[in-house]
């Protein structure tokens, strides 16, 4: 009997629903993925797939002023296999930036993928990149917000208008390949004016008096702040040395002794101005490079199995904290700083032109702190998350207590004066390490009764000059643009990187400073627009282009306002605007040594130098004169490089047989006592100052040697 044959039935289990989540970033996309687990696939645009092509305007002003928008070069293969997912998934989330960018991301996204499948396509936004945070957005999916997106492609349509039509006309006029921006041009020329500020100031001496008291062991230095019931008004050493014949044998007396006190308040948390000025001051960061490593730690750092997002978004003009943030602060001082817990959360108020989309910048996990993640971060990671740690934590806990003693002493008709001030109440300075300041610093005096008698040891006059206004740092100017509303959040570490990258400013020091290119097009832009190339205009800009986010304003009404009234001008100014060309190729008394032929003063990327006028045959270029050299009186001071990095010094044109040399570049002024050359220096005490080169010479002179040897091997 043959054997029955039976077949075993399988039944296939059926595939979990795809569902696609497109974040901007490749970090983001791993985190968030390793967060959602199966059934999601999470994928990255990397910024925008589509926008206005680079190559031209692309703006339709006859028709509404309708950009014309394209597939970014390059990025057409990463748009397909996006679509070849989307095409797969049942659901499709667009999760961009929470911010207009992002907004744009989503909807261009949108239009791109819609017709490529049946899927569902819905927007999520979160603050933070955790699994509490992502799986709530998951949850909670929305629609594009059409506004907000009409906000974006008004911003981005003016900027091109702008941009097209003024780098045109500084090709025209001053030299090819120029370009200027709406906001950045804003910007350049605060910068501008600020340098010519600091050029017209003219220092005046000052002196200052202090001396050395002595009670017992102890000894402390006070300063003289009244000279016969007046503030000391000291022009002169004579003025002081005057001060001190005259009191040198009196009776030192206490006058006064007050104790005050000072109740310190903890700041608010990071908004990204305050972020990038903190880490500007505390870290000397630049606010391209704060950004950047802000970036980092939002999109997620690798904590042993773990990668965590550890700081929530980092582009925010609000202070605003989530409740479960608080509850989670205030869980963590319980247990850890329970004396400085306040009865409830505080609450800071948010400024009224903050479009408080974001919560402030705060660590999305107050138990990792700094100390305890400091091995899986860099250096640079674990000094800005330190701040923000520090900065959110601190802001809600209690305030701190000082208590300040200042006595005064009296010398005849001089009173001295000496504060010393120290921490009553901790309070929020318990977490405070890296956002320390001089005010929870305590400082002590020696026990004293009023009328007691001291003995003065030592008398210290002390020449200085008055300082200038300062030039613009990285955080000065980001408080200067928030402060006139100019820029977001978003754009601030841009617009400081466009001048520096177009070579219109140059950082030195930590200081902006305007390049004679920057000046030159400041000076036709200033002149030739300045309705345009204002602040007053461009905080109304971004005024309006909130009323559009808000549903109050059509966006290209904005447009069309503004873009008659500049194309009229600009027409104007290209056929009436004589051009500088023609200025900028200057010839010269200099001879080529190579060709004979007269050397031409020509202005390339990086400011002014001569070139050859046999160009293209003779392609000779040497730097321009500086200075005539005050060692030789034949050479000329040029600026020359280090072989090995590439650093700048200053020397003379006759090396080897004059081997003057200087680490400061020469201004084009000279020393009204020597003749010298003046250059200009800086430091934390006097700022920026100018100076006599000659180290014979005393002329706003400081210590140190100006003027050497060139190093050997050098040159």
């Amino acid at each position: 009997m043959a054997e029955k044959k039976t077949t075993k039935k399988t039944t296939k289990k059926a595939k979990t629903p795809q569902t696609l989540v497109i974040v901007e970033s490749p970090t983001k996309a791993h985190t968030i993925e390793k967060y959602l687990g199966p059934g999601y696939v999470v994928r990255a645009s990397v910024g925008h797939l589509i926008d206005l092509p680079k190559s031209r305007m692309a703006i339709d002003i006859e028709n509404g002023f309708q950009p014309e928008y394209i597939t970014v070069r390059g990025k057409a293969k990463l748009l397909k296999e996006l679509q070849k997912e989307a095409k797969k998934s049942e659901t499709v989330l667009l999760a961009s930036d929470n911010d207009r960018e992002g907004e744009a991301i989503a909807w261009h996204l949108n239009r791109a993928l819609r017709d490529k499948t049946t899927a569902k396509i819905n927007r999520i936004v979160f603050n933070e990149i955790t699994p509490t945070a992502i799986t709530e957005a998951v949850k909670h999916p929305g629609e594009i917000i059409e506004s907000k997106v009409d906000a974006q492609k008004a911003r981005r349509v003016l900027d091109r208008l702008v941009g097209y039509n003024l780098s045109p006309l500084l090709w025209a006029k001053v030299k090819n390949g120029l370009s200027a921006g709406r906001v950045q041009s804003v910007a350049l020329r605060l910068i501008c004016e600020r340098e010519k500020e600091v050029e017209d100031f003219l220092p005046e001496e000052y002196w200052s008096l202090d001396a050395d008291f002595t009670k017992g062991k102890s000894s402390f230095i006070a300063h003289l702040v009244k000279y016969a019931g007046e503030n000391p008004d000291l022009k002169s050493e004579a003025a002081v040395k005057e001060i001190m014949d005259k009191i040198k044998n009196s009776t030192c007396k206490v006058s006064s002794i007050k104790k005050t006190e000072k109740t310190v308040r903890p700041k608010a948390p990071f908004t990204t101005s305050k972020l990038q000025q903190a880490a500007a001051n505390r870290l000397g960061f630049t606010s391209r490079k704060t950004m950047q490593i802000a970036q980092q730690l939002y999109e997620g750092i690798q904590i042993g199995q773990n990668h965590v997002g550890l700081i929530t978004y980092m582009r925010t003009d609000s202070v605003r904290i989530s409740e479960t943030a608080l509850a989670d602060v205030r869980d963590w001082l319980s247990k850890n700083h329970p004396s400085e817990l306040p009865a409830e959360p505080i609450h800071y108020a948010v400024g009224k032109s903050a479009q408080d989309a974001h919560e402030g910048i705060r660590p999305t996990y107050v138990s990792y702190t700094p100390e305890s993640i400091k091995e899986s971060l860099t250096h640079d990671q674990f000094r800005l998350y330190s701040i923000i740690w520090e900065r959110f934590v601190s802001s809600q806990m209690n305030n701190a207590k000082m208590v300040t003693t200042s006595v005064e002493i009296t010398a005849g008709d001089a009173i001295f004066r000496v504060a010393a001030s120290k921490i009553a109440e901790k309070g929020f300075y318990q977490v405070i390490k890296l956002l320390s300041s001089k005010e929870d610093k305590s400082t002590s005096l020696p026990a004293m009764k009023e009328g007691e008698e001291l003995h003065v040891d030592n008398f210290h006059p002390e020449q200085h000059f008055t300082q200038g206004p300062a030039r613009y740092t990285d955080a000065s100017i980001v408080a200067m643009l928030e402060e006139k509303g100019i820029g977001r959040p978003s754009t601030y570490a841009t617009i400081i990187s466009v001048l520096l990258d177009r070579y219109y400013v140059t950082r030195s020091n930590k200081q902006l400073i305007p390049t004679q290119l920057g000046r030159m097009i400041n000076k036709i832009l200033v002149e030739s627009f300045p309705e345009v190339i204002n602040e007053e205009f461009t905080a109304k800009v971004e005024n309006e282009l909130d009323e559009v986010e808000e549903g109050k304003l059509v966006w290209n009404t904005i447009i069309s306002d503004f873009f008659g009234p500049f194309k009229k001008r600009v027409d104007d100014v290209m056929e009436h605007q004589e051009s500088i060309k023609g200025f900028l190729d200057e010839e010269t008394d200099k001879v080529c040594e190579l060709c004979g032929k007269p050397m031409v003063k020509k202005l390339g990327r990086f400011g002014f130098f001569l070139a050859c006028s046999g160009f293209p045959e003779c392609h000779n270029t040497k730097s321009i004169p500086l200075a005539k050299c005050p060692v030789c009186g034949t050479g000329e001071i040029v600026e020359r490089k280090t072989k090995g990095r590439g650093k700048a010094f200053y020397g003379c044109t006759n090396y080897p047989t004059c081997t003057f040399i200087s680490h400061f570049k020469p201004i084009d002024q000279y020393c009204p006592k020597c003749g010298w050359f003046l250059v200009e220096k800086f430091d934390k005490k006097n700022g920026s100052y100018k100076s006599c080169i000659n180290p014979d010479c005393d002329y706003l002179h400081t210590s140190g040697e100006e003027a050497a040897v060139m190093p050997e091997g050098e040159e």
